[in-house]
């Protein structure tokens, strides 16, 4: 198994240092594409600036360089951990990008917490409920819930549960006007409910459903229907068998949904205030467009996904042997 494993790893971060490549290459394509050109970004960004300033920058950036020549300009500073400064905050990208992500992190993990036990509760019951009325009308509301935006969520949940009842703030990860050292454990959490609500909404419905089917699966196997005629329920079905077959596609789903939770993010993050990294890539791409920091939040969000998607595999090697055989690695 461990020889299977690393195989595994090795291939999947070949792969990684592959799409990598793919994704810095389109995004400084994509930047260098922008109708607004550095000089004038830089301009907009430090009103008032000298012109000596300016031509430094110009030959900071090699603007009067070729477009390849930049590009791989860029990427050696890049891969010596010179990933620039950042003009809408002032700071080294990677000091921003390193905050910001530890904010964002502990937001994403309590969506994905909650989504993903939200969503595996609520597809066990309509796996044990299959056809039935509840079956029917939670099936409904997953399917709606999967077509309902993000954004109008976060609107909803701010305009009933801060708004009208007042049992949250609007925003931010902390109260204002408190000094970071003096913000307590309960205070963080009274904050992070409602963006981490929002969040979660976005995945739940899509487990949940995907959980009813191998549910469903499992219920018409051959093990189920003798369970049953030894006179066992189902509920008592689901605890001894069910969730054991469920589980591992479960767990596989939401350990692969980093890319949507990142993706949903912004828009939480940019409803609530939340200082997060979603936040800085709004900040990025509005106003005198940060074209450093928007390339290294690109380049920090693939490496995010891609170690997300791995750690998925590898667990999936090692929950289910019968993946080892049918890998093809």
């Amino acid at each position: 198994m461990g020889a299977v494993i690393i195989k595994t790893i090795a291939v999947y971060v070949a792969r990684g240092i592959t799409l990598l490549l793919a994704v810095s290459v389109l995004s400084f394509a994509l930047a260098s594409a922008s109708p607004i050109d550095p000089e004038t970004r830089y301009r907009l960004s430090h009103p008032g600036v000298s012109d000596e300033n300016v031509e430094r920058m110009r030959e900071y950036w090699g603007i009067d360089e070729p477009p390849v020549k930049r590009y791989f300009a860029w990427l050696g500073g890049v891969l010596r951990g010179e990933w620039g400064t950042s003009t809408a905050y002032r700071q080294p990208v990677l000091d921003v990008v390193g905050v910001r992500f530890k904010t964002s992190l502990a937001l994403m993990m309590t969506a994905w917490t909650f989504s993903g036990l939200l969503g595996f509760s609520v597809g066990c019951v309509m796996g044990v409920f299959r056809g039935r009325w509840q079956d029917r009308v939670i099936k409904r509301v997953c399917l709606i819930m999967c077509s309902i935006p993000t954004f109008w969520i976060g609107l909803v949940f701010l305009a009933v549960f801060a708004a009208a009842l007042g049992w949250f703030p609007f925003g931010l990860a902390v109260p204002p006007g408190v000094p970071p050292e003096a913000v307590t454990l309960g205070q963080r959490i009274h904050h992070i409910i409602l963006p981490a609500m929002t969040l979660g909404f976005l995945s739940f419905a899509n487990l949940a459903l995907h959980t009813r089917e191998k549910l469903i699966d499992a219920y018409g196997s051959d093990w189920a229907i003798f369970a049953r005629a030894r006179g066992e329920s189902d509920v008592a079905i689901l605890f001894q068998h069910g969730i054991r077959n469920a589980l591992i596609p479960a767990v596989t789903m939401q350990l692969g949904s980093f890319a949507e939770l990142f993706g949903g993010s912004v828009f939480a993050e940019s409803i609530f205030s939340y200082p997060g990294l979603g936040a800085a890539v709004s900040a990025a791409g509005t106003g005198a467009t940060d074209i450093p920091l928007f390339l290294g939040i690109v380049i920090f969000t693939a490496c995010f996904i891609f170690a997300g998607n791995l750690i998925a595999n590898v667990l999936t090697l090692i929950i289910d042997p019968r993946t080892r055989r049918s890998t093809g690695i």
